[in-house]
């Protein structure tokens, strides 16, 4: 699980004097037709403001006046942007891998064009083949034993895991060979998709940057989704805190900022509240 780098300051510090007005009258001024709106009405702002900008960012600080709406409004466009873009990237990149899947690594095999989990793709990475899923064209199934393929080593996991002597196979009809078997069958790599990049270095190593740049892209792409969630929540929060102690005389400053980290560029945000006493 990855975490977004978040902060958090909150300040309090004297504020000035409040004058009273000679005389105070309660509650908002009618409007033309009498009548107060829920943009106008103090007591139903206090609601109406944090939900707008819980819903579009910045919007319930500019109904209420304050420019810095627009900082979240820009936030917002940006982070959207930058969402999908990656999420873009992710999928041009995922094409492109699982065509060299498909035309180099599978090609040899008659591959038919389907598609699956994302750990297979990722296995096509790790080992330069897959082996064959059975070693005898009769009836029964006999695994591979060549470790340096995927398919022989789960099988020699299966036999170091279900077999009293690794080394030595029991009978075939005893319960530790069938409990091996049944382990290799539903772990290893079926005719359909079995795949070598022998003699094709070259495009294992392209296969293996590809799909690294494409699950960075998606990975980043779900970061900036939770910052921008965490613009909506921000937006809220900021107008909320303003329309209750507004009503109060304290004055409210709220600065914020965002910032990348690392090479992946990930996004950060952090915020800083300052209301007076």
């Amino acid at each position: 699980m990855r975490w977004l780098p978040l902060a958090l300051t909150l300040t309090l510090a004297p504020a000035a004097p409040r004058e009273l007005p000679a005389q105070e009258h309660p509650g908002p001024a009618p409007d033309r037709g009498g009548r107060q709106t829920l943009l106008t009405d103090s007591t139903k702002a206090l609601w109406v403001r944090p939900l707008a900008s819980l819903l579009v960012p910045g919007t319930g600080q500019l109904l209420g006046g304050h420019t810095r709406g627009a900082m979240y409004l820009v936030a917002e466009a940006l982070l959207i942007t930058r969402a999908l873009t990656l999420n873009s990237e992710g999928r041009r990149d995922q094409e492109r891998y699982r065509e060299l899947a498909t035309v180099v690594a599978r090609a040899p095999y008659d591959p038919a064009l389907q598609d699956t989990v994302f750990e297979y793709y990722e296995q096509m990475g790790r080992w330069v083949e897959s082996g064959p899923f059975d070693t005898d064209p009769g009836p029964a199934l006999v695994p591979p034993v060549d470790e340096r393929t995927y398919n022989g080593q789960i099988w020699q996991l299966a036999r170091t895991t279900f077999f009293p002597d690794p080394t030595e196979d029991p009978p075939p009809e005893s319960p530790e060979y069938q409990r091996a078997l049944a382990f290799y069958a539903s772990r290893a790599i079926g005719p359909n998709f079995r795949w070598s990049w022998r003699n094709a270095g070259l495009e294992q190593d392209l296969y293996r940057q590809t799909i690294s740049a494409s699950d960075e892209a998606f990975r980043g792409a779900t970061t900036t989704l939770g910052i921008l969630l965490v613009n909506h929540l921000l937006s809220a929060v900021d107008a909320f805190i303003t329309e209750r102690l507004t009503g109060t005389g304290r004055p409210v400053q709220l600065q914020t900022g965002m910032w990348t980290t690392g090479r992946a560029r990930r996004p950060g945000f952090s915020a800083a509240v300052s209301i007076g006493l």
